[in-house]
């Protein structure tokens, strides 16, 4: 063979390969779902911002959970936080960060994730908002940041309106803290809630008679009374409030 046809020969057998490997490369882009020539996911290429690519965020999420199925939470972590970076409204992957962290105990973590979670979610309430809830205003009142425990502690109530106790405990907390006008909101939002409870009324008006307002302690212990007819507690209660008021008058 003349020099001229080898040289030939040698780059039709180059040419032959880079196709082969471009055609290779190219397949499989598309069965990848990479755009050819750039190597990025192709609905990222249409959005032009890959950030806040929603199916990004989606398998970054389903990493974290076969990671958190195996008790590999560092490896969670990463991933449902590159979740969130990718849609910063992916509600799932908040919640998923919270919990790991509330069970590790970094309490300085679970909080903003909580909060950013209940914050997002948007729809009837179900465990996971319960669950969430009762965790952030048990963590907020731990640290004193009563102001911010309220709010999620109000809407814990409201979410789960058959708990009787965690209004209870809840507003026990807040009258140990010498919280006294907040446990006041705590069960003003209960007698709202439920309103023919006459324990609860009986509880808010005692607290309102401490704090000296007597009428409204006789319009709940009133209210106690209606609810629950065969009491002679609540109508002693009336009897000597009335009383009370009378005297006050006189004075």
């Amino acid at each position: 063979m003349s020099p001229a046809n080898r040289i030939q020969e040698t780059m039709i057998m180059k040419y032959l390969l880079i196709r082969r490997t471009c055609t290779a490369v190219c397949v499989l882009s598309l069965v990848m779902g990479f755009s050819p020539g750039l190597m990025m996911p192709a609905n990222a290429q249409q959005s032009g911002n890959s950030a806040t690519d929603t199916e990004l965020s989606i398998r970054h999420y389903r990493r974290g959970n076969t990671y958190n199925n195996l008790e590999r939470y560092d490896e969670a972590i990463q991933e449902y936080r590159l979740s969130v970076a990718a849609d910063p409204e992916m509600l799932d992957s908040y919640r998923n960060l919270a919990n790991i962290y509330y069970s590790q105990e970094k309490y300085d973590e679970a909080i903003p994730n909580f909060i950013r979670f209940v914050n997002l979610y948007d729809g009837p309430p179900d465990t996971a908002l319960r669950s969430a809830l009762a965790n952030l205003g048990n963590l907020l009142r731990d640290r004193d940041d009563y102001e911010r425990a309220l709010e999620y502690d109000l809407r814990s109530l409201e979410a789960d309106r058959e708990n009787e106790s965690l209004v209870f405990l809840t507003g026990n907390d807040y009258l140990n803290a010498g919280e006294t006008d907040k446990a006041l909101q705590i069960y003003e939002k209960a007698v709202e809630l439920h309103p023919d409870n006459a324990f609860m009324h009986r509880t808010l008006g005692r607290m309102y008679d401490e704090q000296g307002d007597l009428e409204r302690a006789l319009t709940h212990y009133r209210r106690a009374a209606e609810i629950d007819t065969g009491s002679d507690f609540y109508r002693k209660l009336i009897r000597t409030t009335q009383e009370r008021m009378e005297w006050r008058e006189e004075e």
